[in-house]
C-alpha cells in the first residue's frame, strides 16, 4: 500500500502529539524515579503497544540490516536519555541543559544533508531557521531569555568549575540527533512496524541490564508505576509515529525538526489545560514560530510528471 504524499507530515505531527502528551505525564513523576527506573517504566509502557504491531510483523520477514539499525537506534536514544540526567546530576541547570539538548535536530539536519544527501528548498530552509529558535523558546526554562547575563556567565564557566554537565549535555544532543538519523536509515530496509519492534527489543534489553545491576527497580508507588508506564506508552507511540513518518518517505531533516518543534507546543498547551500552568510571552512567540516553521518545512514543490505520448 502506497502512502499519500502528505502522510509523512501527519505522522510527524502525530509523533509531536504523543511526545508532547508524554511530556505532561512525565512531569507528574519526574521527581519520584531515577533515570534508570524511568527507562524501566518506559520499556514496560512500550510493551503495552505491541498489539498494534503483531499482525503486520507476523506476515513480513524483516531484513537483518534493518533490524541492526533498529537496535542501534534504541541504544542511541537510551544513551542520550541517560546523558541528560547525568548532566542534571553533575550540576547542570535545567534552564541551560534543556535548551541545549533540545537542539538535537541540528545534528540530524547535518547528517541528512551531508550523508543522506537530502535536498531542501529555500522555503524549507526558512522553516528550519524559524523552528530551531522556537525549540529554545519553548524549552520552558530558558535562562537565555529570562536572564541573558546569567546565561552567558554560566556558559563561560569560571576557571576550575566542573564542566561535566556541559559535556553530558552535548553527549545527549549528539546521540539524540544521531538516533533520529538512525531511524531514517532503519526504515530504508524494514517497515515502520519492524523498525519499532527492533527498537523495543533494544530498549527492553537495556532495561534488564539496569535492573540486574540494581540501578533500576520497582520501589515506587502504584500511582508512579501506572503513570510511568503510561508515559512510556505515549513515548513509544511517538517513536512509532516517527518511524512511520520516515517510512512514508519523510526526510530526516524535516521530520525531526517538525516533531522537535511541535512537541513542546503540545506539552505547553496540555499543561495549561490540565496542570493550570501559565503561558509566558516568550513561549507564545515560540508557539507561533514553531507552527510557521512546521508549515514551511512541510512545503514540497509539486513533482513534474513527464509528458505522456498518445499513440
Amino acid at each position: 500500500m502506497r502512502n499519500k504524499p502528505e502522510a509523512w507530515i501527519l505522522y510527524s505531527i502525530a509523533a509531536a502529539f504523543f511526545w508532547g502528551t508524554w511530556g505532561v505525564v512525565a512531569k507528574l513523576i519526574s521527581d519520584e524515579v531515577s533515570p534508570f527506573s524511568n527507562h524501566l517504566l518506559f520499556s514496560i509502557g512500550m510493551l503495552l503497544t505491541l498489539p498494534l504491531l503483531l499482525k503486520k510483523v507476523s506476515i513480513v520477514k524483516p531484513n537483518r540490516k534493518g533490524i541492526g539499525w533498529g537496535l542501534m537506534a534504541g541504544i542511541l536514544a537510551v544513551t542520550g536519555n541517560v546523558a541528560v540526567y547525568k548532566a542534571f546530576s553533575a550540576g547542570g541547570l535545567a534552564a541551560i541543559v534543556i535548551p541545549v539538548t533540545n537542539l538535537y535536530p541540528l545534528v540530524t539536519i547535518g547528517i541528512a544533508l551531508l550523508v543522506f544527501k537530502e535536498k531542501l528548498n529555500w522555503i524549507n530552509a526558512i522553516g528550519i531557521l524559524l523552528a530551531l529558535p522556537a525549540v529554545v523558546m519553548l524549552s520552558g526554562e530558558s535562562l537565555l531569555f529570562d536572564n541573558p547575563d546569567a546565561f552567558f556567565e554560566t556558559i563561560g564557566l569560571k576557571p576550575g568549575a566542573d564542566r561535566r554537565w556541559l559535556l553530558y549535555s552535548l553527549v545527549a544532543l549528539f546521540f539524540w540527533g544521531v538516533f533520529s538519523a538512525a531511524q531514517k536509515e532503519t526504515t530504508n530496509y524494514i517497515s515502520a512496524e519492524w523498525s519499532y519492534m527492533s527498537f523495543i527489543v533494544s530498549s527492553v534489553l537495556i532495561a534488564l541490564v539496569f535492573f540486574v545491576f540494581g540501578w533500576a527497580g520497582f520501589a515506587m508507588s502504584t500511582k508512579t508505576l501506572v503513570l510511568g508506564s503510561l508515559a512510556g506508552m505515549l513515548n513509544g507511540l511517538g517513536v512509532l509515529a516517527s518511524f512511520a513518518a520516515y517510512s512514508a518517505e519523510g526526510k530526516a531533516s524535516k521530520v525531526t525538526t517538525i516533531a522537535g518543534a511541535l512537541q513542546p507546543v503540545f506539552t505547553i498547551v496540555f499543561a495549561i489545560l490540565f496542570l493550570d500552568e501559565s503561558l509566558s510571552i516568550i513561549e507564545s512567540l515560540g508557539i507561533v514560530l514553531a507552527i510557521i516553521g512546521a508549515l514551511t518545512l512541510s512545503f514540497e514543490k509539486p513533482k513534474t510528471e513527464p509528458n505522456s505520448v498518445i499513440i
